[in-house]
């Protein structure tokens, strides 16, 4: 899958971990989730341990990056632009989100964080079938140039094949990007600062 731009949407593999978890901390800088997640060796290397854990072992897990091929890496590559997880799991088959917190994480934190965003998935969703967009990173280079619409793109014409719906937590400046593809935000009062966004 291409786009007008010539970026190129591709399954993510092992190899592309590293550069995944740069990714992520360098598009997302919101103080909250720059607490829960602090940019240390040891918070880096429980990133990269889930990921490719979940990479080799869950099938139901997929991860998908977009390329930009006009553009190389140091190791000559094209260069990751952004990165998605998507997964197509249903509710009752899901597995536990993330790994036990690391130390340098401040787990009660973590917990209630993201214990407030399942609570709300299970209220919005109930027990309608869906895919569940679980992350979505674009490096800042790549915001606004489509890299995220493609991700996006992907899972929705999956779970459109498949008769399900898609959900989301979204952060409030990414909500109008899952707006164009047919989510709405259906956040109640205790969602905080994240969209809880449905395709139904």
């Amino acid at each position: 899958m291409t786009s007008p731009n010539k970026l190129i949407l591709e399954p993510a593999t092992p190899a592309d971990i590293p550069v995944m978890i740069d990714i992520w901390f360098a598009a997302f800088t919101d103080p909250t989730l720059q607490r829960l997640w602090p940019d240390t060796p040891g918070v880096r290397k429980w990133w990269e341990d889930a990921n490719r854990r979940e990479m080799l072992n869950r099938s139901s897990c997929r991860y998908v990056k977009v390329v930009d091929p006009g553009s190389t890496d140091a190791q000559g590559q094209p260069r990751v632009a952004a990165w998605a997880k998507w997964d197509l799991a249903m509710p009752e088959e899901r597995k536990r989100r993330y790994p036990p917190w690391h130390e340098d994480m401040p787990g009660e934190e973590c917990d209630v964080f993201f214990g407030r965003e399942e609570r709300e998935r299970e209220r919005v969703m109930g027990g309608l079938r869906h895919f569940y967009l679980d992350t979505l990173a674009t490096h800042p280079q790549y915001q606004r140039k489509g890299a995220g619409s493609m991700l996006v793109k992907w899972g929705c014409d999956l779970a459109d094949e498949h008769g399900v719906g898609a959900y989301v937590d979204a952060s409030k400046a990414g909500a109008p990007l899952y707006k164009r593809f047919g989510f709405v935000d259906e956040s109640g009062p205790n969602a905080g600062e994240v969209a809880s966004m449905a395709r139904r």
